[in-house]
């Protein structure tokens, strides 16, 4: 694999805080092995690779156990993209023993570091910033996209050593990661054994294309996590979503729980001023998501 970036992260520095395929090509960056992260002592080493989509070249990292053959986690960011914070995620879960990777969702628009996404200042009140934010997510949303990089990034896991194509492939996402969540089972149903949305934005819609509607193409076991501010904003969701699940005999956990939106990543914004990071409910999430994984992969 060809070196694609010299960015490496140090043991001592490292700490948990931020979709047929035609061809596939990689071009792995520097590896760096990081310090473990769990309290199995599991080292984990992360890479910077690049994949061939459909739609042109994703940057991503893609983070696994220094040792063996895993199963294969596909991790979708929220609306703030690949950063330190998603990174992090992405080693934690990797340490718990899985091959993970975690995709620039707006790759179409250009790299991370080219996207002008800072959740120190961001406002989702600022129209300046929404409308810089619609424009990087555009490419994403058309129809079809979504469901194209997700057999392109799962491709990717099956043809690594690090992954154990034996076993099935994880899914999770947060916020606008949630719907992708939900388009991801759905496009590679015979490959996803699992998917976990947190905070996920959108998954009941009235419109034809609601990611709800997917359910019956599933054959993932999900889980669902809901912000409790959402659940007041749309009280119903989480029962069309049970009975979607119910009708299509899909396995499923739904929950509402006491944090705001965004409340599974620490490097979201503040809510008028209070910090919406529930470490608490963060880490009650956490074990949830482990324990489906544990059980369908």
């Amino acid at each position: 694999m060809a070196a694609s970036d010299d960015r490496k992260e140090s043991a001592s520095t490292s700490e948990i805080s931020r979709r047929d395929l035609m061809g596939l090509t990689i071009a792995a960056g520097i590896a760096s092995t990081v310090s473990p992260a769990s309290a199995e002592d599991v080292a984990v080493t992360e890479t910077n690779v690049e994949i061939k989509t459909l739609d042109g070249v994703c940057d991503a990292a893609f983070i696994y156990p220094t040792k063996g053959s895993h199963p294969g986690v596909l991790i979708w960011t929220d609306a703030f993209g690949l950063r330190p914070a998603m990174r992090d995620i992405g080693k934690r879960i990797a340490a718990e023993g899985y091959a993970v990777l975690v995709p620039n969702p707006y790759y179409r628009a250009g790299k991370p570091g080219a996207i002008d996404l800072d959740t120190k200042n961001f406002s989702f009140q600022n129209q300046t910033d929404m409308t810089r934010l619609r424009g990087y997510m555009a490419g994403l949303n058309v129809p079809g996209a979504a469901e194209k990089d997700a057999a392109a990034f799962i491709a990717f896991l099956d043809a690594q050593k690090q992954v154990n194509k034996k076993r099935k492939i994880g899914t999770q996402g947060y916020c606008m990661g949630g719907p992708l969540v939900f388009k991801t089972c759905a496009a590679v149903p015979d490959r996803v054994g699992a998917g976990a949305s947190f905070h996920g934005g959108g998954l009941v819609t009235d419109q034809p294309n609601s990611p709800h509607l997917l359910v019956s193409k599933m054959k993932a076991k999900l889980y669902v996590g809901i912000a409790s501010n959402d659940d007041e904003r749309q009280p119903d969701a989480k029962d069309k979503l049970k009975a979607a699940f119910e009708a299509a005999k899909v396995t499923a956990g739904i929950e509402v729980y006491k944090g705001l939106h965004g409340w599974c990543v620490p490097d979201m914004p503040a809510r008028e001023g209070a910090p919406i990071y529930n470490k608490p409910e963060a880490e009650r999430a956490w074990t949830k998501l482990v324990a489906l994984y544990k059980s369908a992969l």
